[in-house]
């Protein structure tokens, strides 16, 4: 179906606007995005099943690379029919992400 994400901005409170994102797909090639002004970013419509990766650029999005700098978060797709939205909330120091709705 598709792939979705949402960046949320923890330590200012506010989504993350601007942040660009990498996706590697399952057979190695790669895409991109940039987050709107809500955070949110469209990658994929149809998905394949596989392991894919994410990577934030949040070093760019803070301006600064004191700790993180490029985000990864891998995940597998088994249910290509499903919707999957991978939330990331970070701020300079750290960050956590789920699978969301």
């Amino acid at each position: 179906m598709s792939l979705t994400t949402h960046v949320l901005d923890t330590a200012r409170g506010r989504p993350a606007a601007a942040v660009a994102i990498q996706l590697t797909h399952p057979d190695g090639s790669t895409s991109s995005a940039v987050t709107d002004a809500d955070g949110r970013a469209r990658l994929v419509e149809d998905l394949a099943a596989g392991d894919y990766e994410l990577v934030f650029s949040v070093g760019d999005y803070f301006g600064e690379r004191a700790f993180l700098d490029r985000v990864p978060v891998r995940f597998t797709v088994t249910d290509p029919a499903s919707h999957y939205h991978v939330p990331l909330l970070v701020s300079p120091w750290s960050y956590s992400t789920y699978r969301g709705s």
